[in-house]
This record gives structure tokens, C-alpha cells and sequence, in this order.
């Protein structure tokens, strides 16, 4: 079955023991998350958008879906960033991989640190939720109490902003391309 972006399979799977069962599984085009470092490294500028989903506003980083045929996922990276908050990255630097939810999903991503950000014009988002967003810096010394005050609660943000701020502060190699 196919429900927009996603396709969704039913597979009969067999366990070591040899006892059989079926799982469902969402196929996914796979992601690309962008922190957006500012600030000389001090800030990372977030968006704030509706979630239908969740049925409110998250506070997030850019990210996308990798929805054009060949592209890679440095590229795509560059589109959103540029589409999202009106940045192009002077540099990008992958943090690293990761399934979303592999329990029933195969959505991959690919993490990236943007720096050196040079101003594109303003935002170019056309969806409905990314026209009415907004963007928050918010400081790297602040993540850990936005978490604990659960203001930021999206997991791609939470991972892609400790591992920025990690690497920023020189305890988190890059990865190779």
C-alpha cells in the first residue's frame, strides 16, 4: 500500500526458533536533519512549525525529506536549510546517522552541523505548516534545560543539538563523508 511519500509493507519475517509472524512496515524515503550554528557557535537557529501529528507547534531544526531522485543527502541538507530558514551553509559538517523508529520503520538520516552561514533571502518554504513558522535562537548553553522543561521534546532536534554542541566544543569528530 502507498499513502503519499510512504509505502507500506505486511511481511511474513521468521525468528531464529523458527516461529513465524507478521510485521508491518513503513518504507521511507529517508531524512536529512540540519542544525544551523550561529552566533560564532553560541546559538542554533531553530524553527518553530505546526505538527498535525501532534497536534501543536515543535520547536525543531531544519530538516527534510530526501524526496529527490539522486540527490545527495549534502545537497538535500542545503535545499531545506536554504528553503527553511533562508541560509546557505558556508560548510557542512555530518555529526552522523541514524533509523528513526526502526521497530517499524526504515526512515534513515543523515545529521549535519551547518556553519558559516551566509544569508539567501528569507525562507522559501511553500508547504502550509513551514509558511507560517517561525525562527528561535536558541542557545547551545540552554538545550539541556529546554529538554528538561520538555519545550523541546522533538528526538531529531535533541540528538542533532547535543551532537552539535559536542563537536562545537571539540568532544565529537565528524564523520566521513
Amino acid at each position: 500500500m502507498t499513502a503519499g511519500f510512504l509505502a507500506i509493507d505486511e511481511l511474513a519475517v521468521k525468528g531464529p526458533d523458527g516461529d513465524e509472524a507478521v510485521r508491518i512496515v513503513v518504507r521511507h524515503p529517508g531524512a536529512v536533519v540540519v542544525v544551523p550554528v550561529a552566533d560564532n557557535g553560541a546559538t542554533a537557529l531553530l524553527v518553530r512549525q505546526y505538527r498535525v501529528a501532534t497536534g501543536g507547534d515543535l520547536l525543531e531544526v531544519p530538516a527534510g525529506k530526501r524526496d529527490v531522485d539522486g540527490e545527495p543527502p549534502e545537497e538535500t541538507a542545503r535545499r531545506e536549510l536554504e528553503e527553511e530558514i533562508g541560509f546557505t551553509p558556508g560548510r557542512l559538517v555530518k555529526l552522523a546517522e541514524f533509523f528513526n523508529t526502526p521497530g517499524f520503520c526504515d526512515e534513515y538520516t543523515h545529521l549535519y552541523a551547518a556553519l558559516d552561514l551566509v544569508d539567501a533571502g528569507g525562507p522559501r518554504s511553500t508547504s502550509i505548516e513551514e509558511r507560517h513558522m517561525t525562527i528561535e535562537p536558541v542557545a547551545f548553553a540552554d538545550v539541556d534545560r529546554l529538554i528538561a522543561e520538555r519545550r523541546l521534546v522533538d528526538a531529531k532536534s535533541i540528538i542533532g543539538l547535543l551532537l552539535a554542541r559536542e563537536y562545537l566544543e571539540g568532544r565529537h569528530p565528524a564523520l566521513e563523508e
